[in-house]
């Protein structure tokens, strides 16, 4: 095709309706995943289970922020294999209706046993996240893909503000506003169970919106219901009907062929090409990574200044955790795109994850700067500023990457039997789901074995992780030139 082609084509309109639904549906992860961080050390130890050892806490907090994201792991891919055979529509709905119920069994938990369960079932239910994804290439063409797979990140962004911010400011209502929720026996024995409501009410709506207004798009099903043609798209028609794709994992025009003609759909080894090995190791790396740090961070600002820790309140950490996420949506947006443009994306993504070599150092040294003057103070602050500066450039790695990732899984997509796009993005979601998983039970872990153990000053916990960052930057160097296909 000559460019003069290209650059006359026409943009075809985004159908925003059905975005906007998806985008709401993916909100509801980072929410419902980052809301129990500013208040998870207190929901712990009023389990009783560590019987008062503060120093044990992040053994056990490691158990319930792991627990989610490989629950989470352990399905995605088959929810995305069940949404290839009985279309997405009833895959999307049933994730957060589940959520909505698992969010209010958190809060309600008393015993530790019944938080890991209804963490797991978050998980479970989020576990369909990449199936919105795959619905979201269904619905847009090359003309305005970009376009809609450009809110991911803003949507993250804005989750990842509202869930820290519900969890720190609506945590123990009865103790923050005695004059009002203090009256109420019920936020005195579940002083959790209203950051957990509020987070499970996001779930909810989008539950009760989608299955308003969501239409399926797997081009396979419809095919299958050409009677029901006319009245699916009597308000707003998707971009699919009309004209079947095969780019992007679409079913093929009709030839008269039925089903069992089709080849029979890729093994998850069989989609798995050289260049998307490593682009997938490097995400692994850098979730397990981020995720590492930001489940270091409710860990090491709520412990006591006695045992290595910040003693700030849950009130604080949520409103920190919020602002930081707010703040950096503008900042990336405002100033790191800018970058990238002048860089390009790997080289930025070397860059913003060599930043994990600024950050884990300086949560050394606030901690032990804080030990020192007996309290946070203005250092203390500014050294705060600083690290959450560096932590700022994570985004930014995560956005790169998902372009390499996005690139090569169209390509591999193109050329395979129909149905496998949602196969492939399960795929990816699994990888980022799995090493998150591991990441809060291993870092948690190693914080209270660092407290306990006092290895380096107890600080055994940050040279590890600083070792990992460097094996990821080396990683990172290898990953492959972006193509310019898609």
């Amino acid at each position: 095709m000559s460019s003069s082609n290209t650059t006359t084509q026409l943009r075809t309109p985004l159908p925003k309706l059905q975005l906007l639904l998806l985008l709401l549906i993916q909100i509801t992860e980072p929410i419902t995943a980052e809301v129990i961080y500013p208040f998870i050390i207190g929901a712990v130890r009023n389990t009783g289970i560590t019987h008062g050892d503060e120093k044990k806490t992040g053994y056990y907090a490691g158990v319930i922020e792991s627990i989610f994201f490989l629950s989470e792991c352990c399905t995605v891919y088959y929810w995305g294999r069940l949404s290839d055979v009985h279309g997405r529509r009833m895959i999307l709905l049933l994730g957060p209706l589940g959520l909505t119920l698992a969010m209010l069994g958190f809060g309600l938990s008393k015993a530790f046993v019944t938080l890991v369960i209804f963490r797991a079932l978050q998980g479970i239910f989020n576990g369909n996240i990449g199936v919105s994804k795959t619905v979201m290439a269904e619905i847009t063409d090359s003309t305005n893909m970009a376009d809609a797979f450009t809110m991911i990140p803003i949507m993250w962004s804005f989750g990842s503000t509202v869930g820290p911010a519900l969890g720190g400011v609506l945590a123990s209502p009865a103790t923050q506003w005695p004059q009002s929720f203090g009256k109420i026996a019920f936020f005195h024995d579940y002083p959790y169970f209203l950051a957990c409501a509020a987070a499970g009410l996001f779930a909810f709506v989008a539950f009760v919106l989608s299955y308003i207004g969501l239409k399926e798009s797997s081009p396979r099903l419809k095919n299958k219901k050409p009677q029901n043609r006319a009245s699916f798209e009597e308000s707003e028609p998707l971009l699919l009907d009309g004209e079947a794709r095969i780019d992007y994992g679409g079913s093929p025009p009709s030839t008269g062929k039925t089903d069992d003609d089709h080849p029979k759909p890729l093994s998850a080894w069989e989609l798995l090409t050289p260049d998307l090995q490593i682009v997938l190791l490097n995400y692994g790396l850098l979730s397990f990574t981020d995720m590492s740090y930001f489940v270091l961070i409710p860990l090491i600002y709520s412990s006591s200044l006695s045992i290595g820790g910040l003693g700030l309140s849950p009130y604080q950490v949520g409103l920190i955790l919020g602002i930081f996420a707010l703040l950096n949506g503008f900042w990336n947006l405002l100033v790191l795109t800018k970058v990238l443009k002048v860089l390009g994306p790997r080289k930025m993504y070397i860059i913003s994850y060599s930043s994990f070599l600024v950050t884990f150092p300086l949560l050394w040294i606030l901690r032990d700067v804080a030990h020192l003057a007996g309290g946070v103070n203005a250092l203390v602050w500014s050294l705060i500023v600083c690290q959450l500066l560096a932590a700022s450039f994570v985004n930014t790695a995560y956005s790169n990457l998902i372009d390499f990732l996005d690139s090569m899984s169209l390509l591999i997509v193109q050329n395979a039997p129909p149905g496998a796009l949602g196969a492939v993005n399960g795929l990816a979601q699994m990888t980022a789901s799995g090493t998150r998983g591991l990441a809060p039970l291993f870092a948690s872990s190693l914080f209270s074995l660092s407290l306990e153990s006092r290895i380096v000053g107890g600080h055994l916990v940050d040279i590890v992780l600083i070792a990992l960052s460097a094996v990821g930057l080396v990683c990172a160097f290898r990953l492959p030139k972006p193509t310019s296909q898609m």
